[in-house]
């Protein structure tokens, strides 16, 4: 307390001890946080939107740049690449039917009902024709990853001039991002960025463009107004609230341009230092005469081995020392592509192709990487590949193609895993021995390795089983068949001798 509290205190002790508590309250307020309060040096963010006011502002010219950025940086479009295999991959995310009965059990005669329908469905799901299932996943998620969103519509049943092309009568319409307005707003009808919502801010309709309006004839495009129970929206978000989605090269964007603009600066400066091969010093100018005529401008080609025996008294000639490339560019260049990585959520290793590193340290980048790849990929499960699969199985029950059996519930008539590309093995000696301790010492299954891997049990096993019965048939021993031999590749005693060759006997 300074002298006038304590003067304050002692005529009025009531006011001086407000005056006091207002004081230690002003001194609690701004010694919570450091980072909140703002300095010369440093000046605090400011942010007092909500998530749709940030996107409304940024969101269409951040979706520009980052289209511009992958078609033409070459990093941009190798970390989209990375990211689309590691989250679809090759052949998409994989279905595998699961229907149960009223016991939790899965019912393998519907399986095998929609296993033919789900595979034929797989070679034409959209209305073009152009993608199968695996590449309109790929499709729809690098358009999710690069622009933030995307939208599909589900076709069911007869539809005018339309040819589903498969068995059960549905498809599917990729619909760009551009063809939801973002600007337009009717707070009248609760519309905000093209999206209708109820009273509790669930999407109930889209408001479409019937063009695309960056289409070359495009003028002044028509809105429809199409129900959500048709349209499914996939977006990126990190608010909640958040109607429409950003995309993941926002918080990136500046350090790609700057990394682009350095990698140009230092191309030229490299071109240039090449361009520049050698000088001519002259000699001192008291060593030419007053009547000697100037020599013409002369032009050597430069060669391997060549002589300079043209030169006139006194010179000499130098070379041009540019220290180009630049020896930190390396250093500097990763530096800035950890930092990019993380903001695109793809490997460091993968992003600068740069695999250089013990095996301990590359799997503990796998598998960190690969809960990021996993986060991703249940993403387009959740917002693309299982709604798809959930309206397949609901329209091939509509058209008749697929019976439903007595004591299967509706509910979980569409129950399904969904399997994402598996982590590749760095070492797969280590890889498989750990799985195998694993599955004997009855901390995993079978199946759920076998999913792991991008199979499924029962085909696995009908394989295997197929497999040995035909090499017995056919007298051949495999030393993958634990009942004729061992693991250490000796015969079992239970075997069949007949069915087991030695070596000895294959060379006679």
């Amino acid at each position: 307390m300074n002298r006038l509290d304590r003067a304050i205190a002692a005529v009025a002790p009531g006011w001086g001890a407000k005056r006091a508590m207002a004081r230690a309250r002003i001194a609690a307020y701004s010694s919570a946080y450091d980072g909140a309060t703002p300095s010369r040096l440093r000046e605090a963010a400011r942010e007092f939107g909500s998530g749709n006011t940030a996107v409304a502002s940024g969101a269409t010219r951040i979706r520009t740049q980052a289209r511009h950025l992958d078609r033409n940086h070459d990093i941009v479009v190798n970390g989209f690449n990375q990211m689309v295999q590691n989250v679809i991959g090759r052949d998409g995310i994989g279905i595998e039917p699961q229907p149960r009965d009223e016991n939790g059990n899965i019912v393998e005669s519907l399986v095998d009902q929609i296993t033919p329908l789900l595979r034929d469905f797989w070679k034409r799901p959209e209305v073009t024709w152009c993608h199968d299932f695996g590449a309109a996943q790929r499709l729809m998620t690098r358009t999710l990853f690069r622009d933030g969103e995307c939208l599909y519509q589900d076709l069911i049943g007869p539809v005018p001039y339309l040819d589903h092309g498969t068995v059960v009568p549905y498809s599917i319409e990729m619909i760009e991002p551009d063809l939801l307005p973002m600007d337009l707003n009717d707070p009248g009808r609760n519309i905000m960025q093209g999206v209708e919502r109820n009273a509790w801010n669930r999407p109930i309709a889209y408001h479409l463009y019937k063009q695309h309006p960056g289409d070359p004839n495009a003028v002044m495009p028509e809105v429809k107004r199409v129900s959500a129970d048709f349209v499914h929206h996939a977006k990126m978000v990190d608010r909640i609230g958040q109607v429409r989605g950003v995309s993941l090269l926002a918080s990136v964007l500046t350090r790609l341009d700057d990394l682009k603009d350095y990698e140009e600066s230092e191309r030229v400066a490299a071109k240039i230092a090449a361009s520049m091969a050698a000088f001519i010093i002259k000699g001192d100018p008291q060593s030419y005469g007053e009547n000697e005529s100037v020599p013409e401008r002369r032009s050597m080609r430069f060669q391997p081995g060549m002589v300079f025996d043209d030169l006139v008294k006194g010179e000499s000639v130098g070379t041009v020392d540019t220290n180009r490339p630049n020896p930190n560019l390396e250093t500097y260049r990763n530096g800035q592509l950890r930092a990019v990585a993380g903001g695109m959520r793809v490997s460091f290793s993968s992003l600068s192709k740069n695999y250089n590193g013990t095996y301990s340290a590359q799997r503990q980048e796998l598998v960190e990487q690969y809960g990021a790849y996993g986060v991703l990929a249940y993403e387009v499960i959740s917002q693309i590949v299982r709604p798809i699969y959930e309206r397949f199985i609901q329209a091939a029950i509509a058209s008749g193609e697929l019976v439903v059996p007595r004591g299967v519930s509706m509910t979980t008539v569409t129950d399904a895993m969904y399997m994402p590309p598996v982590m590749p093995w760095i070492n797969p000696v280590h890889e498989a021995t750990g799985l195998r301790m694993m599955i004997r010492a009855g901390i995993r299954s079978l199946t759920s390795v076998i999913s792991e891997r991008g199979g499924r049990m029962y085909d696995t096993l009908e394989e295997i089983r197929n497999e040995r019965k035909w090499a017995r048939d056919l007298g051949i021993t495999l030393d993958s068949d634990p009942g004729q031999v061992s693991d250490a590749g000796v015969a079992q005693a239970s075997a069949d001798a007949s069915s087991i060759s030695t070596p000895s006997e294959d060379v006679q």
